[in-house]
């Protein structure tokens, strides 16, 4: 592991509707609750939140119906809007869900069994980890739940950054005052409690600042070419971040701002998990 202790990434760089009790991190194999899984099975393309509980730790899923939109450096971004957010091109992608909030260093304990965080609060966005440890975080997640968690890709970030289907086209994710759905330009302070800020049109917290957010694309240049569910993998060895971080200016945590990474770990970087929906 390649830990750095900069916060400086590189600049290219209503209620619940079920609850699904799951084993104790230490026996991440367990055996998902069949009753509970079943009940679940028929409702979770038509939900548009889905509760889950583990060891006593629960967090919410968000439908993000599917549709087209433009990717990239759209009218909106101005002149903020960088190289590499260029040429801006049609995506379509398909139903999915995805985090409420980042993953809480709460949810990654309960279900890994440690927490690496430099900054340590239950409900303090999880930090100090690399894109591996995303992925193996999904992979254990999965194995509880009897679902298909993974990392969203780099355009199901920016499509539910951007508020889905429910767009208002916005600057940020959920407003064009940043201080209003993001912590950011605070170096001294760290990490904030996720939910402490307003969500987005689609009630989705902190997709700007707080912490960066691993995508599971490899990053890499755009083309013009409209696409249909993109996963971009190459040999570039950098993996794609999205979203700023509590030490970010503003220009950097609008929703078609990119970076990457390639492997270091930083107390400014985190994530949030996408769900395949079951067909």
């Amino acid at each position: 592991m390649k830990k750095l202790h900069s916060l400086f990434l590189m600049p290219l760089l209503a209620c619940p509707l079920f609850l699904l009790s799951c084993g104790s991190p230490s026996t991440p194999k367990s055996t998902p609750n069949e009753g509970a899984d079943k009940a679940s099975k028929d409702s979770i393309t038509n939900e548009e939140r889905i509760s889950f509980t583990v060891k006593d730790v629960t967090f919410n899923m968000i439908l993000v119906k599917g549709g087209t939109f433009t990717m990239g450096a759209t009218p909106e971004q101005g002149k903020d809007a960088k190289a590499d957010e260029k040429p801006a091109h049609e995506v379509t992608l398909s139903d999915y869900y995805i985090g409420e909030t980042e993953v809480t260093q709460a949810l990654y304990e309960a279900v890994i069994g440690e927490n690496p965080a430099d900054k340590k609060e239950a409900d303090l966005p999880v930090e100090s980890i690399e894109g591996g440890d995303c992925d193996f975080f999904a992979e254990k997640l999965s194995e509880l739940t009897g679902r298909k968690f993974r990392l969203p890709t780099e355009a199901e970030w920016e499509y539910a950054a951007r508020g889905g289907n429910k767009s208002k086209g916005y600057i940020y994710a959920g407003s064009d005052n940043l201080s209003d759905v993001a912590w950011f330009n605070d170096i001294d302070s760290g990490t904030h409690p996720v939910k402490s800020k307003a969500p987005n049109e689609l009630g989705i917290y902190d997709m700007c600042g707080n912490v960066d957010e691993y995508c599971a694309d490899d990053y890499t240049s755009y083309s013009n070419e409209s696409q249909t569910n993109p996963k971009v993998e190459s040999d570039t060895g950098k993996q794609t971040v999205r979203g700023g971080n509590f030490t970010s200016e503003d220009k950097d945590c609008r929703v078609s701002k990119r970076g990457y990474t390639r492997g270091y770990v930083f107390g400014s970087m985190g994530f949030r998990i996408a769900m395949t929906i079951d067909k």
